[in-house]
């Protein structure tokens, strides 16, 4: 059983999830990596605390003690506006101090998200593209589903 922690953006610290634990029973986006036949189990599940990430420090600290074997830091940190200018920090902080990989993103990238984000100096420079990979693989139509 692969045992998992999700820390999303703090502008949606009131989210509920709707879209991750549907990709992840669905195994869309971050989650295709996770074969169907593989048992499944969310360990943890917080924000990232707000800019500057203040919950980054010690969230996966307790992710990683319910037997977290993987974190995923949550598309929302990818395709919110502006996207998350410290992804970066967060992956190697967290893969360094943890010892515990990261993945970047949950849910596919909604289409409409993408093709503004595509738009965008701050995407282009930042090249989120090569960071969030996985999330570029997925089909435009199950993009388009979670619009």
């Amino acid at each position: 059983m692969k045992k998992i922690g999700i820390i999303i953006c703090g502008r949606y610290q009131d989210c509920g999830g709707g879209k991750c634990f549907r990709a992840l029973k669905e195994r869309v986006g971050g989650f295709a990596r996770y074969p169907a036949d593989e048992e499944v189990e969310i360990v943890g599940y917080s924000y990232c605390g707000g800019c500057p990430g203040g919950n980054v420090e010690y969230v996966p600290d307790e992710m990683k003690r319910n037997g977290a074997q993987v974190i995923h830091l949550a598309t929302g940190l990818v395709v919110g506006y502006p996207p998350c200018p410290r992804i970066r920090d967060f992956k190697e902080f967290i893969e360094e101090k943890y010892d515990i990989p990261v993945v970047i993103g949950t849910h596919p990238i909604p289409l409409k998200y993408l093709e503004t984000q595509r738009q965008l100096t701050f995407w282009k420079k930042t090249n989120m593209e090569k960071l969030a990979g996985d999330l570029m693989k997925e089909e435009r139509k199950i993009m388009e589903a979670y619009n």
